[in-house]
């Protein structure tokens, strides 16, 4: 059983094709509110990845003074997967994974704070993305309450009953760009379960269950939110008995989708529009206790 009390008010939350109105979602590398990457804290982060990536690579570019490393990663997409497999190292041990409710809590405060939720630390991404010069954008889609169900057994009756997700698409450089033709869209499970080398030798189903986060998971499964039928969590909707086991690389969590929203340029759009999963007493309330909860 789940809530639809905790749920904001007079938001109509209706599946689209594309932006809203019907136009392409094209993303940016411009800081917004929550993405604001022009923030010292957020800037010395970039800074420092950007160091390491280059290290790494054996490049002696430098990364701009200003924090925003665009210039010197921007025309190579083996350097931008590079220095976004960084970052989701750095932020999985260095943000520490937590329940809170404020979505538009901006980057920057994830990092003083040094704790955040999945959207959270997916924001932090997101952010550190844009800031070296790979435009990013978001998918919002409308999750089934009961994906959390192996978070809080105990507590079912007051789980949403829908949780609104904001998924990353990163839009990596590519010889095509130079021709004027646009590059295409990955999703952060793409990048990072896909593409990574590693990937498919720490294969295996997502439980959603114990210290392991959807964060943590995607650089050793490829999160699917489209394809069907579900094989993993275990118990999740139409999971059979053992259905999460031998998941294999690719872990399908299409059956808890219950809504496409379609893409927005940021999570800040989709968030104005539709709200946050959960309305503002109830993220008042909550956050206090689930915003210091670590996932165990």
């Amino acid at each position: 059983m789940t809530s639809s009390l905790l749920r904001p008010r007079g938001r109509t939350r209706t599946g689209t094709t594309g932006a809203p109105g019907g136009a392409a979602a094209e993303g940016s590398t411009a800081p917004t509110r929550i993405l604001d990457w022009r923030d010292p804290l957020v800037a010395a982060l970039v800074r420092e990845l950007g160091a390491g990536a280059a290290g790494a690579s054996g490049s002696a570019d430098a990364v701009g003074a200003s924090g925003s490393a665009g210039a010197a990663g921007a025309a190579d997409p083996a350097r931008q997967i590079e220095f976004l497999h960084r970052a989701h190292t750095w932020i999985s041990g260095a943000v520490r994974p937590v329940y809170s409710v404020q979505d538009e809590r901006p980057v920057s405060e994830v990092l003083r704070r040094g704790r955040g939720s999945c959207s959270q630390r997916l924001a932090v991404l997101e952010a550190v993305a844009r800031a070296y010069g790979v435009p990013t954008r978001v998918r919002g889609l409308l999750v089934d309450g009961s994906f959390w169900y192996p978070r809080f057994p105990r507590l079912r009756r007051i789980v949403p009953d829908q949780v609104l997700l904001a998924w990353p698409e990163f839009r990596l450089a590519s010889p095509a760009v130079a021709s004027g033709a646009a590059a295409s869209w990955l999703t952060v499970s793409e990048l990072l379960g896909g593409l990574r080398p590693v990937a498919a030798e720490q294969g295996g189903g997502f439980t959603n269950a114990g210290p392991e986060t959807l964060f943590e998971a995607l650089s050793r499964t490829a999160i699917d939110w489209d394809a069907a039928p579900a094989v993993c969590p275990s118990t999740g909707p139409g999971a059979g008995p053992g259905a999460g086991a031998g998941a294999g690389a690719a872990c399908d969590l299409s059956a808890y989708v219950l809504t496409d929203l379609g893409h927005y340029a940021s999570r800040d759009e989709l968030f104005a529009r539709h709200g946050q999963t959960l309305c503002g007493l109830a993220r008042l309330m909550a956050e206090p206790v689930l915003g210091r909860r670590g996932a165990a």
